[in-house]
Protein backbone atom coordinates (compact mmCIF):
# COMPACT_ATOMS: atom_id res chain seq x y z
CA UNK A 1 0.00 0.00 0.00
CA UNK A 2 1.21 3.34 -0.96
CA UNK A 3 0.23 6.60 0.63
CA UNK A 4 1.09 10.22 -0.62
CA UNK A 5 0.92 13.04 2.14
CA UNK A 6 1.12 16.96 1.66
CA UNK A 7 1.67 19.27 4.27
CA UNK A 8 2.46 23.13 4.04
CA UNK A 9 -0.66 24.66 3.00
CA UNK A 10 -2.03 27.39 4.57
CA UNK A 11 -3.57 30.86 4.29
CA UNK A 12 -0.60 33.88 3.42
CA UNK A 13 -0.83 37.18 1.83
CA UNK A 14 -0.19 38.30 -1.76
CA UNK A 15 3.04 38.33 -2.50
CA UNK A 16 4.05 36.00 0.30
CA UNK A 17 5.76 32.44 0.07
CA UNK A 18 5.14 28.76 1.18
CA UNK A 19 6.38 25.87 0.84
CA UNK A 20 4.46 22.05 0.25
CA UNK A 21 6.05 19.08 0.90
CA UNK A 22 4.77 15.46 -0.33
CA UNK A 23 6.01 12.36 0.84
CA UNK A 24 5.23 9.23 -0.22
CA UNK A 25 5.49 5.97 2.42
CA UNK A 26 4.58 2.26 2.07
CA UNK A 27 5.51 -0.35 -0.63
CA UNK A 28 7.52 1.74 -3.41
CA UNK A 29 10.40 0.03 -5.79
CA UNK A 30 10.92 3.68 -7.97
CA UNK A 31 9.49 6.48 -8.30
CA UNK A 32 9.60 8.25 -11.90
CA UNK A 33 7.72 11.56 -12.23
CA UNK A 34 6.83 13.62 -9.36
CA UNK A 35 4.05 16.53 -9.99
CA UNK A 36 2.12 18.84 -8.37
CA UNK A 37 -1.66 19.59 -9.95
CA UNK A 38 -3.98 22.36 -8.31
CA UNK A 39 -7.36 22.56 -8.64
CA UNK A 40 -9.54 26.27 -7.92
CA UNK A 41 -13.22 26.25 -7.07
CA UNK A 42 -15.26 25.75 -10.04
CA UNK A 43 -11.95 24.60 -12.54
CA UNK A 44 -10.78 21.80 -13.47
CA UNK A 45 -7.18 20.05 -12.15
CA UNK A 46 -4.49 22.17 -13.76
CA UNK A 47 -0.81 20.65 -13.75
CA UNK A 48 1.12 23.16 -12.07
CA UNK A 49 5.02 21.86 -12.24
CA UNK A 50 7.07 18.41 -12.78
CA UNK A 51 10.26 17.06 -12.16
CA UNK A 52 11.58 13.80 -13.29
CA UNK A 53 13.58 11.21 -11.53
CA UNK A 54 16.65 12.46 -12.87
CA UNK A 55 15.54 16.06 -11.54
CA UNK A 56 14.81 17.62 -15.07
CA UNK A 57 11.69 20.44 -14.12
CA UNK A 58 8.61 22.11 -16.39
CA UNK A 59 6.05 24.55 -14.67
CA UNK A 60 2.49 25.97 -15.94
CA UNK A 61 3.12 29.48 -17.44
CA UNK A 62 1.55 31.01 -14.76
CA UNK A 63 3.80 29.89 -12.43
CA UNK A 64 7.15 30.18 -14.04
CA UNK A 65 9.55 32.31 -12.32
CA UNK A 66 7.74 32.56 -8.67
CA UNK A 67 7.36 28.31 -8.11
CA UNK A 68 10.17 25.84 -7.86
CA UNK A 69 9.51 21.85 -7.87
CA UNK A 70 12.50 20.03 -6.38
CA UNK A 71 12.78 16.52 -4.99
CA UNK A 72 14.49 14.21 -2.36
CA UNK A 73 15.05 11.02 -3.66
CA UNK A 74 16.61 9.02 -0.64
CA UNK A 75 13.18 11.14 1.22
CA UNK A 76 10.70 10.17 -1.64
CA UNK A 77 9.57 13.25 -0.92
CA UNK A 78 8.42 15.87 -3.57
CA UNK A 79 8.35 19.53 -2.84
CA UNK A 80 7.24 22.92 -4.38
CA UNK A 81 8.57 26.24 -3.05
CA UNK A 82 5.83 29.04 -4.21
CA UNK A 83 6.96 32.92 -3.64
CA UNK A 84 5.48 35.87 -4.79
CA UNK A 85 2.38 34.02 -4.53
CA UNK A 86 -1.32 35.73 -6.02
CA UNK A 87 -5.15 35.40 -5.11
CA UNK A 88 -5.09 33.53 -8.22
CA UNK A 89 -3.15 30.76 -6.71
CA UNK A 90 -5.50 29.87 -4.28
CA UNK A 91 -6.65 26.13 -4.76
CA UNK A 92 -6.25 23.17 -3.28
CA UNK A 93 -2.67 21.87 -4.24
CA UNK A 94 -2.13 17.92 -4.94
CA UNK A 95 0.65 15.65 -5.16
CA UNK A 96 1.02 12.85 -7.83
CA UNK A 97 3.57 10.30 -8.16
CA UNK A 98 4.31 7.53 -11.05
CA UNK A 99 5.59 4.83 -9.01
CA UNK A 100 6.13 0.88 -9.06
CA UNK A 101 5.32 -1.19 -6.38
CA UNK A 102 7.53 -4.02 -7.55
CA UNK A 103 10.21 -4.86 -10.17
CA UNK A 104 7.25 -6.69 -11.96
CA UNK A 105 4.38 -4.21 -11.65
CA UNK A 106 3.39 -1.62 -14.02
CA UNK A 107 3.57 1.87 -13.63
CA UNK A 108 1.07 3.73 -11.95
CA UNK A 109 -0.01 7.09 -10.61
CA UNK A 110 -1.02 7.97 -6.95
CA UNK A 111 -2.21 10.66 -5.38
CA UNK A 112 -2.37 12.45 -1.78
CA UNK A 113 -5.06 13.83 -0.61
CA UNK A 114 -4.66 17.94 -1.38
CA UNK A 115 -3.67 20.92 0.72
CA UNK A 116 -5.78 23.77 0.80
CA UNK A 117 -3.60 27.16 -0.36
CA UNK A 118 -5.40 30.59 0.19
CA UNK A 119 -3.90 33.95 -0.83
CA UNK A 120 -5.45 36.92 0.06
CA UNK A 121 -5.45 39.92 -1.32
Amino acid sequence: QVQLVESGGGLVQAGGSLRLSCAASGSIFSINAMKWYRQAPGKQRELVAIVTSGGRTNYADSVKGRFTISRDNAKNTVYLQMNSLKPEDTAVYYCNADLKTTWHTHWNDYWGQGTQVTVSS
